[in-house]
């Protein structure tokens, strides 16, 4: 059946939701990340796991790729379809199907965002924790990519909140993992296999989720440092004495001064800038405070300057949030590559003092920002419009790729692997586990329809 007689089927279950009008395709091609886009051959528009069910099955009697899409944020090529087929995206699938209040949980289609599960939960003293970075990331690409973000250090990442999912596998078969309890030795964790593989094993039609209550109290603070080291060191000590801070991120002098002119911060210098957040009970938020200060106090920092009111912190962390718009309008005219090394805390400050190093040796501009509580950090590369451009901001990801990789570290402490990191894989995990991943995918998609050309280099 070639693919215009599969179009046509597709079209019998989904009318004009399956697509090939050349916007939506070309919509369709990319990610937010500097691979070549690729035009799928149509996108189907779905609204229930039973239609994604029906496409998958018709989809692997053919032989055709499928790219699952939630909201085309990916930074490392996930949603490109490399080998055309069909985008299959599940943004129509936005319902908040079921919250217990009394179990502290919820069942969420993957089409919601971070965004509007927290909307809806607003009123029941709940909240979902997980917090990438932009509003519109959905909870299927999330779990898709074993996403974190500013809140990770308190909460966990997408790892620890996900209990359950509801997929379509290749072959249109549907599966249900894991559950509501808390806990289970029961059988191989294929939750925790399907969160993280990238849209490579199956579809993520539906997700069960861990919640947590709103905390009484919070408290935002900015404090600023001298020397980079001395904000890296403070990060360090503030985690092995064990403070429960909700949010600790590190921002250089280049991505402070990118986001005062971005963000229109106010009382803030070009310094290494650390930015905190202590959830608790008033008393607990006080103590924390008063912990993490003495310590920065200890390090030469500046002393800490307080936002506490929900406007002033709002602000605050949209300019964390807005950090990569506030590199491209650092350097109009250039892209931007972010690399997303991960390393033991206690080797935080070798990672990222020897970053700098690169970057500095490179020529090229390239701010440096992160989750550092949990030893996660980005360089936003710029890439200059030049014919060397690209090539010499991949040469610096790689060098600081490799400096992590060395010091014990990953290659991707949030974004995945996609396309921009396959060649890391290996050197991180060795030839023998390799072949083990290999034969998951063999096993479950033999006729490697699922998102082709991700993760494996071949």
């Amino acid at each position: 059946m070639p693919i215009e007689s599969l179009i046509a089927a597709a079209r019998d279950f989904l009318g004009d939701r399956l697509t090939t009008n050349a916007a939506l395709r070309d919509h369709h091609s990319h990610g937010q990340d500097t691979q070549p886009p690729v035009l799928p051959d149509a996108v189907a528009f779905i609204e229930t796991t039973e239609e994604a069910c029906k496409l998958m099955a018709l989809c692997h009697a053919e032989h055709v790729p499928v790219v699952p899409w939630g909201a085309g944020t990916s930074l490392e090529g996930h949603v490109t379809p490399v080998r055309g087929g069909i985008t299959l995206d599940l943004s129509r699938m936005n319902r908040v199907l079921d919250v217990s209040q009394a179990d502290m949980d919820c069942r969420v289609e993957a089409g919601v965002t971070q965004e509007q599960l927290n909307a809806h939960l607003r009123d029941t003293g709940l909240f979902f924790p997980v917090d990438p970075g932009t509003s519109v990331c959905t909870i299927g690409g999330m779990s898709a990519t074993r996403a974190s973000g500013t809140n990770a250090v308190r909460y966990g990442t997408m790892r620890e909140n996900v209990m359950g999912l509801t997929v379509v596998m290749p072959d249109g078969r549907l599966i249900r993992t894991g559950g509501r309890v808390r806990k289970s030795a029961s059988g191989y964790d294929l939750t925790r296999l399907f969160v993280g593989s990238e849209g490579t094993l199956g579809v993520i039609t539906e997700i069960q989720l861990r919640l947590h209550g709103i905390p009484e109290a919070v408290s935002s603070a900015t404090c600023q440092f001298k020397t980079l080291r001395d904000a890296v060191e403070t990060v360090i000590a503030i985690m092995q004495v064990g403070i429960p801070v909700a949010r600790i991120e590190l921002l250089d002098e280049v991505q402070i001064a990118a986001c005062i002119a971005y963000s229109k911060l106010e009382g803030l210098a070009e310094l290494p800038t650390l930015f905190f957040e202590f959830h608790g009970t008033p008393a607990g938020v006080a103590e924390q405070a008063s912990q993490a200060e003495e310590i920065a106090l200890g390090n030469d920092g500046l002393g800490f300057a307080w936002a506490t009111e929900p406007a002033a912190r709002h602000k605050l962390w949209q300019a964390r949030h807005d950090a990569l718009w506030a590199c491209l309008a650092l350097k109009p005219g250039h892209k931007g590559i972010a690399t997303d090394a991960i390393v033991p805390i206690s080797l935080l400050t070798e990672a990222i003092l020897g970053a700098k190093e690169d970057i500095l040796a490179s020529g090229l501009t390239a701010p440096i920002v992160g989750h550092v509580g949990d030893g996660n950090f980005h360089t936003v590369i710029m890439v200059p419009p030049e014919p060397d451009g690209l090539a010499r901001a991949w040469e610096l990801d790689k060098k600081i790729v490799a400096r992590a990789l060395a010091l014990g570290g990953s290659c991707s402490g949030e974004h995945g692997v996609g396309i921009g990191k396959r060649e890391f894989l290996e050197q991180e995990h060795g030839a023998d586990t390799m072949t083990v991943m290999r034969a998951v995918k063999q096993a479950l998609d033999p006729r490697g329809i699922m998102n082709p050309g991700k993760i494996f280099l071949n």
